[in-house]
């Protein structure tokens, strides 16, 4: 029997399940309403931030996917937005396994598909969608993959950029999270010198799971009981 879609739902600032840190996130105005469709009970975990641009070297592709697996065994919670090529082959790595998935578009989440084995996740409780975009924002743009940017950055509790090219974007956004204070970690390489000269935090593959494991159980907190009513759009 097939299993009915989640229902789209608001979850405004105000709610128990709503990420405190979103609240005072500087890309936007004033706390966005979020549009959710999955287990709003996974913004409760202290997920892992995955990012990776689209240009990256061989080497550190092979570890980011290396990386990615791991994660997934461990059963590490994440958080990104899977835009570039490589983080959608992570996604599809991780789906793989059981571990919670919080899957941020940079556009609006209304009338998305998803892919069979996306709703197999979200029938399992496992995966949930978040977009601070309304319905009119239907198509990705760079304006809005930075906003996204900075919401995955304020609700994950540590963030992994696996490469940054010189005078990129993700390496502006990386010195953006240092300055803020944020945990972020990055691969151990002499191909990736500009992230590592930022003071970013470079560990190899077991060291860089250890440190998630350990975010985890450290930040884990006791998960509120959410009710998601009826709001449906």
């Amino acid at each position: 029997m097939a299993t009915a879609a989640p229902n789209l739902l608001a979850l405004l600032p105000e709610e128990t399940a709503y990420p405190t840190a979103l609240k005072t996130c500087a890309a936007f105005k004033a706390p966005p309403t979020l549009s959710t469709i999955g287990n709003l009970i996974l913004l409760q975990s202290p997920t892992i931030a995955f990012f990776c641009s689209t240009q990256c070297p061989g080497d550190l592709i092979l570890k980011t996917y290396d990386l990615a697996q791991a994660l997934r065994e461990a059963k590490v919670p994440i958080i990104s937005g899977f835009h570039t090529p490589i983080e959608q082959d992570c996604l599809k790595i991780l789906l793989r396994g059981t571990q919670p998935i919080i899957y941020c578009p940079a556009r609006s989440i209304h009338n998305m598909r998803l892919s069979p084995e996306q709703k197999q996740a979200m029938g399992e409780d496992r995966l949930l969608l978040v977009s601070p975009f309304n319905a009119s924002y239907s198509r990705a743009t760079a304006e809005l993959a930075s906003k996204r940017n900075d919401m995955i950055g304020a609700i994950a509790h540590t963030i992994f950029i696996a490469y940054a090219a010189p005078n990129s974007k993700t390496l502006g956004f990386a010195q953006h999270l240092i300055a803020a204070g944020k945990s972020v970690v990055t691969f151990a390489s002499s191909s990736n010198p500009f992230l590592q000269e930022q003071g970013i935090v470079a560990l190899g593959l077991d060291a860089l799971v250890q440190r998630c494991l350990e975010a985890q159980i450290s930040q884990t907190p006791k998960a509120a009981s959410i009710d998601n009513g009826d709001r449906v759009y």
